[in-house]
């Protein structure tokens, strides 16, 4: 009987390179958000009689830095088909060739252009504030990282060329130097946070604070133009659901070259809420509307520190968020709504810190809360596609 089932065994053919190929699909790239399989990073597959399987596979660059995950993954993938015993991976490199023909297909064949202008199916949202200091990028890495949990995909530019911090909010950057995005010709691969893709100038320059300090970006007008609209084109986001922006305060050089680029995209401003804070936080809500953009709503940071008697600490005063809010409101057809009111938080404060993201790490803090409903705000507004082209025919 022994000797009948031996034989049985022997005589079963082993899996076939396809049916490893189709296992292969559900190995994502950690970069691109893509099966493999579709970006034509599998090679050759062999399948010995005794169900040894030689999986070869074509990373995008040398030092690739989602190596050893891909790696890893396509030898569970593999491993996973029935009649498979063992797994070797075979790692190698795209040529030039296959590499111009990755980033020709993730362009869909279309040559260079920005994908986020009017007529777009992303929808784009710029953070922008009056002056520096009131919590602007912290409310807008915490969005992304909400908007991301609920499934959507998000892309988050931090184009505060000089004051950049997003990195340092998401985790991305530590002692030892800030997380590099991935160059495959001239196309750039996002660094990935929390589910969000994220692309700031601290990526590009040395922040490292050991031995020698860490750079400065000292840039004029025409520069900090260039960067982002670079940031727009050649970074690839694929299909995102939003796309948010962390401006840097004020009116500046960013501010129009966004406007200009980025007509289509609606603004939230963020204040504090002290009442002399209105007259510089509506400046900038004045300036995305002289360039065509949408005031979609306000967002007042660092409102009353709730006490544990139950009564509300009003630090930086109150009523600063309404009030710009009603006088953004003048010259649109719709007011201009307060979205939400984020109070004080210790928690907040030491995410950032940290890059831990409070709607994370602690979900239950009032704070968290407040974002939550920024983030309802937002993924309310939707996909729109009335009236917008598709680019499809008929057949």
């Amino acid at each position: 009987m022994r000797v009948e089932e031996a034989e049985g065994r022997l005589e079963t053919p082993p899996p076939s390179p396809d049916a490893i190929r189709t296992a292969l699909a559900r190995v994502i790239d950690p970069e691109i958000r893509r099966p493999i399989t579709e970006l034509d990073m599998v090679g050759d597959i062999a399948v010995s009689p005794g169900g040894y399987a030689t999986v070869g596979i074509r990373l995008t660059i040398v030092g690739c830095p989602a190596a050893r995950a891909i790696e890893r993954d396509v030898r569970e993938a593999a491993a996973s088909v029935p009649g498979i015993t063992d797994v070797t991976v075979e790692v190698g490199v795209m040529t030039r060739e296959q590499r111009a023909a990755l980033t020709e297909r993730l362009r869909g064949g279309r040559e260079r252009v920005m994908p986020f202008g009017p007529g777009t199916l992303t929808r784009v949202f710029t953070i922008t504030s009056g002056k520096g200091g009131v919590g602007k990028s912290t409310i807008t890495a915490n969005l992304a990282v909400e908007l991301a949990s609920r499934g959507l995909s998000v892309g988050l530019i931090d184009a505060d060329v000089h004051g950049f911090s997003i990195p340092g909010l998401l985790g991305l950057s530590g002692p030892e130097g800030t997380a590099k995005p991935t160059r495959v010709d001239d196309m750039i691969l996002p660094p990935v946070a929390f589910g969000v893709k994220v692309i700031s100038i601290g990526m590009f320059i040395d922040t490292s604070t050991g031995s020698g300090g860490a750079q400065a970006v000292a840039w004029r007008g025409p520069m900090l133009h260039r960067t982002i609209a670079q940031f727009l084109t050649d970074v690839y986001f694929g299909d995102l659901d939003v796309l948010l922006l962390d401006l840097p305060p004020g009116t500046g050089d960013v501010a129009i070259s966004i406007g200009q680029l980025l007509p289509n995209a609606e603004v939230v401003v963020v204040t504090t809420p002290q009442p002399a804070a209105a007259d510089v936080a509506e400046r900038s809500g004045i300036v995305a509307r002289q360039t065509g953009q949408h005031v979609l709503g306000v967002i007042e940071n660092m409102a009353g520190l709730p006490q544990n008697d139950g009564s509300v600490f009003e630090l930086f005063g109150a009523g600063g968020g309404a009030e710009v809010a009603r006088r953004l409101s003048d010259g649109q057809d719709a007011p201009v709504p307060l979205i939400a009111s984020v109070p004080l938080s210790v928690a907040l404060r030491a995410g950032g810190d940290a890059g831990e993201p409070v709607v994370l790490s602690a979900p239950q803090d009032p704070a968290a809360a407040a974002i939550r409903s920024v983030a309802d705000a937002l993924e309310a507004r939707g996909r729109d596609l009335a009236g917008r082209r598709l680019g499809v025919a008929p057949a």
